[in-house]
């Protein structure tokens, strides 16, 4: 399924996501950048702040799922109660800060719902307790601990092994792979794996078949 947000959406990478994920589904104010690009969301879940007029009457009222409490960005609200095998997230790495370090806590929060974040150079997610990726020698292959966890790895130049990553303290960013094909195993949810553009295909092929993290109590 592709998640269209309200930040900066390139038309090029949305029909290619929706290549891989034809489910249309419009966090808020993404319905308005989906409905420009020529895809009609399925559903649009959010508070609405966002939400064009012209999107509200171009798009049929039972699709509009109105999420009004505040305790959640519209990308909680809509990644928590979306199921498919994998979300492939559009418009939430800029160009705003802020809101791209809600959507790191988003993934966090929700780390049962496995979703790629597709930016306008990088893809980004939450590995999960087992990533097997094809690479390409050489290719940046950047981790990040968003809380303490500790990991194994294969085919990285500088292995995760034995390294209490933390942010503050030791991150794994600007890593590279030293063949064709990565693995990368955290102890529990936090570490977000960020990969070139390129890689888009690779990581959804990696992702889709991968045991997703149990539901948080």
């Amino acid at each position: 399924m592709t998640l269209v947000g309200g930040g900066h959406v390139d038309p090029a990478a949305l029909a290619r996501a929706v290549a891989l994920a034809p489910v249309v589904v419009a966090a808020d104010g993404g319905a308005n950048a989906a409905l420009a690009a020529g895809f009609a969301p399925a559903a649009v879940i959010g508070d609405f702040d966002s939400l064009g007029d012209g999107a509200r009457r171009a798009i049929p009222p039972d699709r509009l799922h109105h999420i009004g409490e505040q305790d959640s960005t519209d990308f909680e609200k809509a990644l928590s109660r979306i199921r498919a095998p994998l979300v492939v997230g559009v418009g939430f790495m800029g160009p705003r800060l802020d809101h791209m370090l809600a959507v790191w806590h988003g993934l966090l929060r929700w780390p049962d719902r496995p979703c790629l974040l597709v930016g306008a150079a990088q893809v980004a997610f939450l590995c999960p307790p087992r990533l097997e990726l094809a690479t390409d020698p050489g290719q940046v292959v950047s981790v990040f601990p968003l809380v303490p966890v500790e990991a194994r790895s294969e085919g990285l130049h500088w292995p995760l092994d034995g390294l209490d990553l933390a942010p503050g303290r030791v991150i794994g960013t600007s890593n590279r792979a030293a063949g064709a094909a990565v693995t990368v195993e955290p102890a529990a949810p936090g570490l977000l794996v960020m990969l070139p553009l390129a890689s888009f295909e690779a990581a959804v092929r990696a992702l889709s078949p991968a045991a997703p993290w149990p539901v948080r109590a």
